[in-house]
């Protein structure tokens, strides 16, 4: 549902669309936090500043496989967005997206007044913030006339595997991103070039191992060097130039997958009074709430001792969270605790009952 749909039904004497919770970010912890919040009766608005929902799962890499979701051995991130959406459906949350979150305040009233940088505004009585690690930028590479060439024939993300078939693809870098990529378009690509400026990588080392099988198989072309220059016109490329251990070498390639790391920021959410932790909200483990009453982070944005950058940790912190919210929403309403397997009030909820 899109906020204009819900904003005349849905708002207060000031115009904004009024809900009991905001969810910023609509990354997978982001998506279940609304499941969860539908089960004790939340009704929910997401934003987003990107423009659909899985956050960087599905941005940067939807068709990467994820192994560490309970009872899913493996999953790709964009696989885990639609079952996740598909799984909040019963719950109608209204969805916003291409916009960010600029400003938070609590009005006189207690409920928390978000403006977003598109003028959108919105009122909630409680606000969870799940925005993974902020906004996040690829390193670009220092490389003259680097940016006529991005998202033609040099990208910074793997969105469809099918984009890259049949290309001469070169990847840079030595982590996992890059590892990953090298193993998953091998079979795709014409050829394949691995370009780092060491012999030595800091990706997981059954990845490095498969790797190394590819390139003792002719599979893979591994180049230790770094990136000079690009070769090509209009935004085509047609070499580039490395640098190695033996002078400079002519690479072939038309298609560039630089993974430098991301640089992230933590944006506005810096400048709302929460405190942190090396740009991280610090939260407490009983509710995931911040040292403002009524906004929990929940997922990598957040920080507390013990704290494990897992999909997984980020499911556990949204369902903690829901329980407090359900104080400040229904502050003269008990919860009663209840599973979904056995409670047919929760199983009419989610249509299944």
């Amino acid at each position: 549902m899109a906020l204009d749909d819900a904003a005349a039904a849905d708002s207060t004497s000031t115009g904004a669309a009024e809900f009991d919770a905001v969810v910023i970010g609509a990354g997978p912890v982001g998506l279940f936090a609304v499941f969860e919040l539908g089960l004790v009766d939340i009704k929910t608005c997401v934003i987003d500043i990107l423009d659909r929902p899985g956050g960087q799962c599905a941005e940067l890499y939807p068709e990467k496989p994820i192994y560490d979701i309970p009872a899913l051995p493996t999953v790709t991130g964009q696989e885990l967005t639609d079952r996740l959406m598909e799984q909040i459906k019963p719950f109608g949350a209204t969805f916003v997206f291409g916009e960010r979150v600029d400003e938070l305040q609590r009005g006189e009233d207690g409920r928390f007044h978000l403006k977003t940088d598109a003028g959108r505004e919105v009122t909630a009585k409680v606000v969870v913030v799940a925005a993974g690690g902020g906004s996040f930028t690829p390193k670009r590479p220092p490389l003259d006339g680097i940016e006529a060439y991005e998202d033609k024939s040099v990208f910074y993300a793997v969105r469809r595997m099918e984009n890259f078939r049949d290309k001469d693809v070169l990847i840079v870098g030595g982590g996992d991103s890059a590892l990953d990529w090298t193993l998953n378009l091998a079979p795709v690509a014409r050829s394949l070039t691995l370009l780092h400026r060491r012999d030595e990588f800091r990706g997981a080392p059954h990845s490095v191992e498969k790797m190394r099988a590819l390139v003792s198989e002719g599979k893979v072309r591994l180049v230790i060097g770094q990136v000079t220059q690009l070769h090509g016109e209009n935004g085509n490329l047609e070499a580039v130039t490395a640098k190695t251990a033996n002078g400079e070498e002519r690479l072939a390639v038309n298609t560039v997958l630089p993974f430098f790391g991301l640089t992230m920021k933590l944006g506005p959410v810096a400048h709302w009074g929460l405190n942190l932790n090396e740009n991280l909200i610090l939260v407490d483990t009983e509710k995931f709430e911040t040292s403002e009453k009524g906004i929990f982070a929940i997922g990598d944005i957040n920080w507390y001792p013990g704290k494990l950058k897992l999909i997984l940790s980020g499911f556990h912190e949204a369902a903690l969270m829901a329980q407090q919210a359900h104080k400040y929403v229904y502050p003269d309403k008990k919860l009663m605790f209840q599973y979904t397997t056995s409670s047919s009030s929760l199983q009419k909820k989610l249509g299944v009952k």
